[in-house]
């Protein structure tokens, strides 16, 4: 028996029951809508199983799914092609982009070489290095040493990453961004090529 792991509730789930009905699959949660099982019905021999966006790329690595639902962003993160993983179609929606944002005070730093330059002298007036937050440390890594930036440090956020710099738990973070509402709010600016990655939902 196959598995199909979707995203257990949210916007993202409601949209991945609707592409996959526009197919002719139905996929429906067992029960009261507590568990975190389901059925598909308009392919045999496959059964569903709901779980966090998260937890799906790492399912799919240590083989207990063999499909899967999530952002392009987490399957990036936690399942390389060396496991086996393989894109096997945008879906077309949860599109969001995965950017490096900066406090809006600091006003000359714009792009990845200017937060280079601020990080060092970030490092040489505090003594130690700049943090940033992020739930995405792989990417970060490979892009802030794609870009020479190597006086920083990452901080662990698995959620409101935004509000890290004005808690002063970090100076920058690496986090998704879809309208750009919250990074006003925090009052963040995306730095110039700062974009690690466009991603959406995917197979």
């Amino acid at each position: 028996m196959l598995k199909l792991g979707i995203p257990s509730k949210g916007r993202l789930q409601d949209d991945t029951v609707a592409w996959f009905a526009a197919r002719g699959v139905q996929l429906s949660r067992s029960g009261q809508g507590r568990e975190y099982a389901g059925r598909v019905d308009g392919i045999a021999g496959v059964d569903l199983v709901l779980l966090s966006a998260g937890e799906i790329p790492r399912e799919l690595a240590a083989g207990r799914l063999h499909f899967g639902v999530t952002g392009q962003d987490l399957v990036a993160e936690y399942l390389s092609a060396a496991e086996g993983g393989q894109l096997a179609a945008p879906m077309g929606f949860g599109q969001a982009d995965l950017i490096v944002a900066v406090p809006q005070v600091w006003i000359d730093c714009d792009t990845m070489d200017d937060l280079d330059a601020v990080a060092a002298a970030f490092r040489a007036e505090h003594g130690h290095r700049l943090r940033v937050a992020t739930k995405y440390h792989e990417l970060t890594r490979r892009f802030f040493a794609r870009h020479g930036v190597a006086d920083y440090r990452l901080v662990d956020s698995q959620g409101a990453t935004e509000g890290t710099v004005m808690n002063a738990t970090a100076e920058a973070v690496a986090d998704i961004t879809s309208s750009g509402t919250t990074l006003k709010a925090n009052p963040l600016n995306p730095l110039a090529a700062g974009l690690l990655l466009r991603s959406q939902a995917t197979l």
